[in-house]
């Protein structure tokens, strides 16, 4: 059995469903350990996250950055095999988090150790983050720990996240950044009556309707380089007390933002309270930011990463910033260029999640062969 295949069978079998890391961090940093690196642990609340490090001096800081934490299984009779019990069925690895992503965590040790063994004095600095956090509210995870950076002056200037991006083949997308993402709980006050006495109540429904079409169909851009248009998607819309002769007192409608980089969350944030004020709405907005759109040029990290996918796959990746969110976001505020680079995504948070074996086992060389490029 394979190096790789071995770690990521460890990391599966500890069911470290988010923000429980399950030992899985202390079995990376004692590995991590033996090879030379430096491991700090930082816990904050229910979150543990591993910050380690090989190297040092002026050179660049290198990231790759990784989550232990998964998504529930679910129920488990649903599942063909235990989803903690990881299993090789027909040269595929069975388990939640073989995709999402502890294969990539396990690629990540074992291009590590490869790499500082070859060159024990190599340029700058490769590090690893890792958190239990991701999965989960992303509070006390990477967004804590950047903001722990950010006191400490720590650079990075290159980030490589293990999140499953590639489509059908291993290496055939290449994550050059992502949108942002804006929640709102938009409040709308209105006056409970009876529906046969409409001149008595006001109906926050009925006032809310032109302005919520008009938030639906709204036009913000025309995309940003290989961003798409900035979207808004109503996702939930409650009132009234469930008889069919009440006037509601108040709506609750939930509504997402996934914006490029001609936004930033506070200009969206004022725009759509703008348009509910031009209705004459007496409304409240709670707002939640889960991070800022973030975008890599053209420049060193992007180039490695094009070559050496194109390697892999056999042709050039495509380039995208499609998808949800990623730790990325986080880092990237930092002055990092963040690409993602992992396996394929078509099993993540299903049940009977899965890897090929074949791709797992390429991964480590995917990683120690950017590892040389950037800082060999």
């Amino acid at each position: 059995m394979s190096d790789v295949l071995q770690l990521t069978r460890d990391l599966i079998a500890r069911p470290s469903v988010t923000p429980d890391d399950a030992g899985c961090q202390q079995l990376v940093a004692e590995r991590l350990g033996r090879a030379g690196f430096a491991c700090e642990r930082l816990r904050f609340g229910a979150v543990d996250n591993l910050w380690a490090t090989h190297g040092g001096g002026d050179g660049p800081v290198l990231v790759l950055l990784g989550h232990t934490d998964v998504v529930p299984p679910g129920p488990r009779d649903a599942w063909a095999s235990d989803p903690f019990a990881p299993e090789v069925r027909d040269g595929v690895l069975f388990g939640r988090g073989a995709a999402d992503m502890k294969g990539s965590v396990a690629a990540f040790v074992v291009a590590l150790e490869r790499f500082v063994a070859v060159h024990p004095d190599h340029a700058g600095t490769v590090a690893l983050l890792l958190t239990s956090d991701e999965e989960g509210d992303a509070v006390d995870g990477v967004r804590r720990v950047a903001e722990l950076f950010r006191e400490r002056g720590q650079r990075i200037d290159w980030c490589i996240t293990g999140e499953p991006s590639s489509t059908s083949t291993l290496g055939d997308l290449l994550r050059v950044g992502r949108r942002g993402t804006l929640s709102a709980t938009l409040t709308v006050k209105g006056i409970q009556g009876h529906v046969a006495y409409p001149e008595k109540a006001r109906n926050p429904i009925h006032q809310s309707l032109a302005a919520l079409a008009e938030l639906a169909w709204k036009h913000w851009d025309q995309g940003y380089e290989s961003f798409p248009p900035t979207s808004l998607q109503i996702s939930n819309i409650h009132a009234g007390t469930g008889a069919n002769n009440v006037i509601p007192g108040e709506l609750q409608v939930l509504f997402n933002l996934r914006y490029n980089p001609n936004w930033t969350a506070a200009q969206l944030e004022a725009e759509c309270e703008a348009l509910l004020g031009e209705y004459g709405l007496d409304f409240s907005v709670q707002w939640q930011r889960g991070g800022e759109p973030f975008h890599t040029p053209e420049g060193p990290l992007r180039a490695a990463a094009r070559e050496v996918l194109a390697g892999f796959a056999g042709a050039p990746p495509e380039e995208s910033t499609g998808g949800g969110t990623s730790d990325a976001r986080f880092i990237a505020p930092l002055g990092a260029q963040c690409v993602e680079i992992g396996p394929v995504n078509a099993s993540i948070h299903k049940v009977d999640e899965h890897i090929a074996v074949a791709d797992l086992e390429a991964l480590p060389d995917l990683y120690h062969a950017l590892l040389e490029r950037l800082l060999g």
